[in-house]
């Protein structure tokens, strides 16, 4: 195995709108991606006999489904050379199914990396085009900034915001998001919003403009969730990622976040992150180059 890990950061979308419906079925949104410093860790071996085998990873997830092992065949199958092996093995600390982006980091993280170690070459651009083959929210994850989403996700525009800390609790259920966008009772037009507020210095003291049009779905259908919200609710502004089942607020300092977790109850699982100005992928990419930059000097 590789002799450091490639972090995965998690993300957390601080609005999501559905602003449509497409003929496909998809959904048109706008959202905004915030990456956090709780990362899923992946180690490579690298193989030159053709196999890519998950020889660590999440029991519930099977192998053949694993986007980690999908992100790495199609990268092989771009690159043209069936003597690409890779061994993988992925730590995860992100709950699967807790609206934190966990599989499409993950996936982002695999292509990254693989592209580094396998010697390939390609572009930032190139791997985001991959990435939207493997799902709408990947190439966040490759380009590795904050950034507005708007199409299913896919269409990016980087944006700086102000630092921030986030008190994260994942209640101990799943939702599929699929699910939740079918919901008929989804509301389907929001407007499309400006974010200037989190352009500036205090955004955390200020209230999270637009909301998470899902929440109200997924805290119908899932009593847990909707326990969450009201009880992190007492501590701040709590509001749903993703599709869920996570839910945040966002608070000034680590030591303000750590506080609105006391007292966990019982079966939830609480989190504080620190808002990431850039992926630390990018500087594990840094890395992997300076030490093939040394071995060719030595």
């Amino acid at each position: 195995m590789s002799a450091a890990p490639w972090p995965a950061p998690a993300k957390i979308n601080l609005f999501l709108h559905v602003t449509g419906r497409r003929p496909d079925g998809y959904h048109d949104i706008q959202t905004l991606f915030q990456l956090i410093d709780l990362a899923d860790e992946l180690r490579i071996a690298v193989r030159r006999d053709g196999v890519i085998a998950r020889v660590g990873g999440p029991a519930e997830v099977a192998p053949e489904t694993d986007l980690v092992v999908m992100a790495a065949r199609l990268l092989r199958e771009v690159a043209g050379d069936r003597s690409l092996g890779a061994d993988l093995a992925l730590s995860k600390r992100i709950p699967i199914g807790g609206g934190l982006g966990g599989g499409s980091s993950d996936a982002a993280t695999a292509l990254v990396a693989l592209n580094e170690v396998w010697g390939l070459g390609l572009g930032t651009e190139r791997l985001a085009a991959l990435a939207r083959v493997l799902g709408a929210d990947v190439p966040v994850f490759v380009h590795g900034t904050a950034a507005i989403g708007r199409g299913i996700g896919e269409i990016l525009e980087p944006v700086e915001l102000a630092p921030a800390s986030f008190a994260i609790i994942f209640p101990g259920v799943s939702v599929a998001t699929a699910d939740a966008f079918q919901a008929p009772e989804l509301t389907r037009n929001s407007p499309v919003i400006t974010i200037s507020g989190f352009l500036l210095p205090d955004w955390p003291l200020r209230a999270l403009p637009g909301r998470n049009d899902l929440e109200a779905v997924v805290a119908e259908r899932q009593p847990v969730v909707r326990a969450a919200l009201e009880w992190l609710g007492r501590r701040g502004q709590a509001r749903l990622t993703g599709s869920g089942a996570s839910v945040f607020a966002a608070f000034r300092d680590r030591a303000a976040a750590q506080s609105a977790l006391a007292g966990l109850p019982v079966g939830w699982t609480g989190f504080v992150a620190a808002a990431l100005g850039r992926s630390p992928l990018a500087a594990r990419v840094a890395a992997e180059r300076r030490a093939g930059l040394q071995s060719g000097a030595t």
